[in-house]
């Protein structure tokens, strides 16, 4: 049931909190996606100290749906290759309005597909 609703916020929220690690105090916020009931995010920043690299190095961490957060495990998808035309689909999707349209085609661009993350929920 934890999934479902977190996959339920996901899809009807643009922005959601993420935690990589746990040395940091706050969540940062970031666009997620869903796809094929799969959570996914793309780095925007390509930082050296980023909540991407920071997954690399210990892939637990949480994520923020409102007021409920969920244990998570990262990962690059294994699928990346197959997956990520759904991926960049799903984000310009989503992403389609005003401000959000230069960075959901921008987000879609081999940098950022290359610093693609799942996000696994623990029960």
């Amino acid at each position: 049931m934890n999934k479902e609703n977190a996959l339920h916020y996901i899809k009807t929220n643009t922005i959601i909190g993420i935690k990589a690690g746990f040395q940091r105090s706050d969540f940062l916020e970031i666009w997620m996606i869903v796809v094929q009931d799969r959570i996914f995010a793309r780095s925007w920043g390509l930082a050296e100290k980023s909540w991407y690299n920071t997954f690399l190095e210990n892939p637990e961490g949480e994520i923020q749906c409102g007021k409920i957060i969920y244990p998570i495990k990262a990962a690059i998808p294994e699928d990346l290759n197959d997956i990520t035309e759904e991926i960049n689909q799903a984000y310009l999707a989503k992403y389609n309005t005003g401000h959000n349209i230069p960075y959901s085609r921008g987000i879609i661009q081999e940098k950022h597909v290359a610093k693609t993350m799942e996000f696994v929920i623990l029960d």
